[in-house]
């Protein structure tokens, strides 16, 4: 099976929203208004990097890499990678696209030159945070917060 790992079109970015709020609500992930945030593909791609894992049939998944100086930033300092909202369709959950795109952010990383990648996630993500346990990412609990009462993120890095 081939898939294609690039970044968005913006004849997708609709098609991305929907994907993302999908994912976090199939897991019941999606409170408040962060289905606002999830659905603004377009914004993401405008201000940080939205790469998407597609294959001959639509998209399968996808990730909001946050370069340096990007607004979607959340606990990133500036010689650190990070990356956010990641997301897999119902019909590739257990095919790898979770891996396949959280190596991309990596990648990216690594092409930008910095030292590290980082990234927050909800405490209920355990599925998430297998992905990232397997990667080489370890806990950075100095970080770990809540962006609203009630939601407690965990910080993860990898050192590159």
């Amino acid at each position: 099976m081939t898939w294609d790992i690039r970044q968005a079109r913006p004849d997708e970015y609709d098609a991305v929203g929907d994907l993302t709020v999908d994912a976090y609500s199939h897991d019941g992930f999606v409170r408040g208004e962060y289905a606002v945030t999830l659905r603004a593909a377009a914004d993401r791609a405008a201000k940080a990097e939205l790469w998407v894992a597609a294959d001959s049939d639509g998209l399968l998944g996808t990730v909001t890499y946050c370069p340096p100086g990007s607004v979607y930033r959340e606990i990133g300092l500036d010689h650190e990678g990070e990356f956010r909202m990641l997301g897999v369709a119902g019909r590739a959950r257990g095919l790898g696209i979770g891996t396949l795109l959280t190596s991309q952010c990596i990648e990216r990383t690594r092409e930008l030159g910095l030292p590290r990648i980082v990234l927050s996630s909800a405490v209920a993500m355990t599925t998430a945070h297998r992905i990232y346990e397997r990667l080489g990412f370890t806990r950075l609990p100095e970080r770990d917060w809540s962006p609203i009462p009630g939601l407690d993120l965990y910080a993860f890095s990898l050192d590159l």
